[in-house]
C-alpha cells in the first residue's frame, strides 16, 4: 500500500466508526474507499465487515454505562442475529452481489422514513413514550414483529451491511424504546454479532485482505470510541436528528452513484 492509501483508509475507518457508533453505515464510507483502491468488490465487502466488527469493541466500551438497561432484551434478539448474519455471508459467497447493492438506497431511505415517524407509530400502537422502556409483556405483538424484522436486517447485515443501524434503530424504536443511547447500545450488540458470524464466514472462505483489514480496525476502533462517546455529550433530540440527517444523506448519495449514469 502507498502512504496515501495508508492515510485514505485509517480516515475512512475512523470516520465509519464515529457514524456507526452514532447511527449506523459506516459500510457506506469503508466500502467505496476499499473500492477506490481497486480492492475486488466481495473482498472490498469482507474487509470492511471484519474491521469494522473488531472496531465495535471501542463502541461498546463507551456505552457500557447503558448495558445493563438493554439485557432484557438479548435473549429475543441475540440468536436471530447469529442465524441471519450467518445466513447472509453464506448468500455473499454464493451470489453476485449487483442486485443487493442497487437495493441499498432504497432500504436506507424507508429506515430513515420509519425513524423519523417512529413517534406516530408509538402513538397509534398505544405506547407510551417515556424516556423508560415499556414492559416487554405490554408489547408481545410489537416485539416479535421486531424480532422478524430483526431476522431480515441480519440476513442483510451478513450479505452487504451498510445502513443496519438504522433499520434496527428504527425497529428499537417501534416497540417502544426510545432512550436513544439505550438503542444505541442494543443495536450496537446486535450489529456486532451479525458482524462476527459474518467475518467468520469471510475468513473461513479467505475473503479477506489482511493488511488492509489490520489498518482499518485501528481507525475504527478510534472511531467507535469518539463517535460513542460524542453521541452522549449532546442532547438527544440533537442526536435524532443527526440520526436522521446521516440516513438521508447516505441515500441520496447511494441513490446518486447507482442511477446518475
Amino acid at each position: 500500500m502507498t502512504t496515501i492509501e495508508i492515510i485514505s483508509l485509517f480516515a475512512a475507518s475512523t470516520a465509519a466508526g464515529m457514524v456507526n457508533a452514532i447511527a449506523g453505515g459506516g459500510t457506506l464510507i469503508t466500502f467505496p474507499a476499499l473500492l477506490f483502491f481497486h480492492t475486488e468488490a466481495k473482498v472490498a465487502n469482507a474487509t470492511s465487515t471484519l474491521a469494522l466488527v473488531l472496531g465495535m469493541a471501542g463502541s461498546l466500551f463507551g456505552y457500557r454505562k447503558h448495558l445493563a438497561a438493554v439485557r432484557i432484551w438479548l435473549w429475543r434478539f441475540v440468536p436471530v442475529s447469529i442465524i441471519g448474519g450467518l445466513i447472509g455471508s453464506m448468500l455473499l459467497t454464493r451470489t453476485d452481489d449487483k442486485v443487493f447493492a442497487r437495493m441499498v438506497p432504497f432500504l436506507i431511505l424507508f429506515a430513515t422514513l420509519v425513524f423519523l415517524a417512529q413517534g406516530t407509530f408509538k402513538k397509534l400502537s398505544g405506547f407510551n413514550p417515556s424516556e423508560t422502556a415499556i414492559p416487554p409483556h405490554q408489547r408481545h405483538h410489537a416485539v416479535w414483529i421486531a424480532v422478524l424484522v430483526q431476522v431480515g436486517v441480519s440476513v442483510y447485515g451478513g450479505y452487504f451491511g451498510a445502513g443496519i443501524g438504522i433499520l434496527m434503530l428504527a425497529s428499537l424504536g417501534f416497540i417502544g424504546l426510545s432512550h436513544i443511547h439505550e438503542m444505541n447500545s442494543l443495536k450496537t450488540i446486535l450489529a456486532a454479532l451479525i458482524n462476527v458470524v459474518a467475518s467468520a464466514w469471510f475468513i473461513a472462505n479467505g475473503l479477506i485482505h489482511w493488511p488492509k483489514a489490520i489498518l482499518m480496525t485501528g481507525g475504527a476502533l478510534v472511531g467507535y470510541y469518539l463517535g460513542s462517546h460524542f453521541a452522549q455529550r449532546i442532547p438527544q433530540h440533537q442526536v435524532r436528528r443527526l440520526i436522521n440527517g446521516i440516513g438521508l444523506t447516505i441515500s441520496a448519495w447511494m441513490f446518486y452513484k447507482q442511477f446518475a449514469k
